[in-house]
């Protein structure tokens, strides 16, 4: 098992990767704390893994709730080694001119305030013990301009410049923070979002990018690289952002 008796944390675990994370982890030997803002869907969740796993209802972003998500992992299992960050939220395609300031406030304050707040709350507790593992969910917005409407696209930058300082500033206290930047997944992120709110003269300026996606990857198709990031087998990749994209970024 590859993170056997690891503790990990992981939002947006009620569905989609974050589902598929927290299943993959507790199948490779870690107790997880599985963080989602529906609470019916994290009980379910939870329920269907089975294991050590812990549902904990949080919306990520507030702080007291994200700090309260960390501790949970303390209180019942005694540290934290893996924080996963993969909850988010989709904005309404539209371009920087027509974006509300609620829907920028709302997509910022899930996408990056909230990994923020974790990693802030997590980091000196693995540092205590030696070190740990981050590895934050982000988007191929967050490497290009193509994808999403501004709100999002800028939160995915924001991301990765947020894990890229975080695994310089502690390279040598033993964290490592690392990326993914996920192409076109297989989940319900789109009910986050009123369909009929969508800037439709944005979707057909966006549409000659989406057009050169070659696929869409299944929730569990990035489970599988945040184990790899999260394992030791992972111990000297620090700072990394890794498209799993299907060749998107490539086109």
């Amino acid at each position: 098992m590859r993170i056997k008796d690891k503790v990990a944390v992981v939002t947006g675990a009620g569905s989609g990767m974050g589902l598929a994370i927290a299943k993959l982890f507790i199948a490779e030997g870690a107790k997880v704390v599985a963080a989602d803002w529906h609470a019916d869907a994290v009980k379910a969740a939870a329920g269907e893994i089975g294991g050590p796993i812990v549902p904990v209802t949080a919306n990520v972003a507030v702080e007291a709730e994200c700090v309260a998500m960390i501790d949970k992992a303390v209180s019942e299992f005694g540290r934290i080694d893996i924080l996963v960050n993969n909850a988010g939220v989709m904005d309404l395609f539209q371009s920087v001119a027509d974006v509300s300031n609620d829907t920028w406030r709302r997509v910022l304050s899930v996408n990056l305030d909230g990994p923020m707040f974790a990693m802030r709350r997590a980091v000196p507790l693995m540092l205590a013990q030696g070190g740990g593992a981050i590895v934050n969910i982000a988007s191929v917005a967050g490497l290009g301009g193509g994808s999403a409407g501004a709100a999002y696209t800028a939160s995915k930058h924001a991301l990765i410049g947020l894990g890229q300082s975080t695994a310089f500033q502690y390279a040598k206290m033993g964290l490592r923070c690392n990326t993914v930047a996920s192409g076109g997944v297989a989940t319900n992120i789109m009910q986050s979002v009123d369909a009929a709110g969508l800037d439709q003269s944005a979707l057909g300026r966006l549409g000659a990018y989406h057009a050169t996606n070659p696929g869409t990857l299944e929730p569990i198709d990035i489970a599988n690289l945040v184990l790899f990031l999260a394992s030791d087998e992972a111990r000297h990749i620090n700072g990394a952002v890794i498209p799993a994209d299907m060749g998107w970024r490539a086109a």
